[in-house]
């Protein structure tokens, strides 16, 4: 390895000139469970790392108009510990108990595993079909987007130099609404996914939905967000006909490849059983709330 400069800035001001300033390839180290492990193999050769685990802003859950923000560097053991977020938002925390193993996630943060830009990333599908809102601080000031505008291929995301994913936003909800989040893998212990669908929606008061957000990881060269799919939904009571047409339309939507896990065709396929059941899922808690 080159020679390595470790810095653990206490404020984003000073994480983001760090940053910008660097003369070489530098990384933000949040929970460090894959950072740490591609430095180990050789895969990326940073001249900067820079921990943000001491600024407090990213450390943090709270309560925000309604909804919660949550710190882009909070392990996944306390997002899971959150009772009211688990409450609110069982899909997101769905995606969050996937991430690795249970020492894994003691240490694994959702801005990690977002800006990391692998397109199996477990909690991902979840944020995006929940609405997430990514706060993103850089030497330009603080700019807002949604979570499904950052990956923009496999280890890649479209933030700029010196740009630090600080927090998401989880919005207030309507009353009967609910999430859900499942993924499929070939063996039962810790994999990673071949599809992951996730699934947010909101019934009226005679059971129709009348909002959607469908996302599917694992299918393409980043997560999607499925409009066709949403739109499956939206207007029904997610009978057969509407969990039929949600399922074609979640499998004309990938754009998978063949790897050891699974093959184009077989993913395809899942991608659409995969989003009958999380739609389903969402469904019967939506009816609870």
């Amino acid at each position: 390895m080159t020679d390595l400069r470790y810095e653990a800035p206490a404020t984003l001001q000073a994480a983001v000139a760090l940053l910008a300033g660097a003369t070489g390839p530098a990384r933000v180290l949040a929970g460090g469970t894959d950072v740490i492990v591609q430095m180990e193999t050789d895969l990326i050769e940073p001249a900067l790392l820079v921990d943000i685990k001491k600024i407090p802003e990213v450390r943090q859950i709270s309560a925000e108009n309604g909804g919660f923000r949550i710190g882009a560097a909070v392990p996944g053991m306390e997002i899971m510990s959150h009772a009211a977020l688990n409450e609110a938002w069982p899909g997101v925390i769905d995606g969050v108990k996937l991430i690795g193993s249970i020492q894994v996630r003691g240490r694994a943060s959702v801005g990690g595993n977002l800006c990391n830009g692998s397109p199996a990333a477990d909690s991902v599908p979840a944020l995006i079909a929940a609405g997430a809102i990514a706060r993103i601080v850089g030497p330009a000031g603080v700019r807002e987007a949604p979570v499904e505008s950052i990956p923009v291929g496999p280890g890649k995301t479209s933030l700029q130099k010196g740009e630090i994913v600080a927090s998401f936003f989880l919005p207030a909800r309507p009353a009967r609404s609910a999430d859900a989040y499942q993924r499929f893998t070939p063996r039962t212990e810790m994999d990673i996914a071949v599809v992951g669908v996730g699934v947010n929606l909101t019934l009226d008061a005679g059971g129709t939905c009348t909002a959607a957000r469908v996302a599917l990881g694992a299918v393409a060269p980043t997560v999607l967000l499925v409009k066709e799919a949403a739109d499956a939904l939206i207007g029904s009571r997610l009978d057969e006909a509407a969990l039929d047409k949600l399922a074609k339309a979640a499998s004309a939507a990938c754009q998978p490849i063949d790897d050891k896990r699974g093959t184009k065709e077989y993913r395809i396929k899942v991608a659409g059983v995969l989003a009958r059941r999380t739609a389903q899922q969402a469904l019967e808690r939506a009816r609870t709330k």
